[in-house]
């Protein structure tokens, strides 16, 4: 995925996270819709005086915006943790507890 992609997709989680709908969002930005539908899409790229208006409005921190590792596919995710979890094989401990903390999230 690039850049563009990950960057508007993290622009969208953060304003459905926040109740916002693209129309309001937009206007709050003072870009159009279709601007900020192509930043969504990542068909367009943010300005930098965009993407602070973004983070100022959404009440985001550089870094949390930025922070874009967890955006990657469900089906590479899964593979990813189900790597990581045979490797605990041997560690019954950590592996009840890693069970533990997915069935408390499952059920929440």
């Amino acid at each position: 995925m690039d850049l563009k992609k990950l960057l508007g997709k993290k622009v969208k989680q953060y304003r459905i996270l926040r109740g916002l709908s693209q129309e309001k969002f937009s206007e709050m930005l003072n870009i159009s819709q279709r601007t900020l539908s192509g930043i969504e899409c990542g068909n367009n790229f943010l300005t930098a005086q965009t993407l602070e208006k973004i983070m100022e409005i959404l009440k985001i921190s550089p870094d949390d915006f930025f922070h874009i590792e967890y955006l990657k596919e469900p089906k590479e995710l899964i593979n990813e943790l189900i790597t990581e979890i045979k490797v605990l094989e041997n560690n019954e401990e950590k592996l009840r507890l890693i069970y533990k903390i997915v069935q408390a999230i499952i059920k929440n």
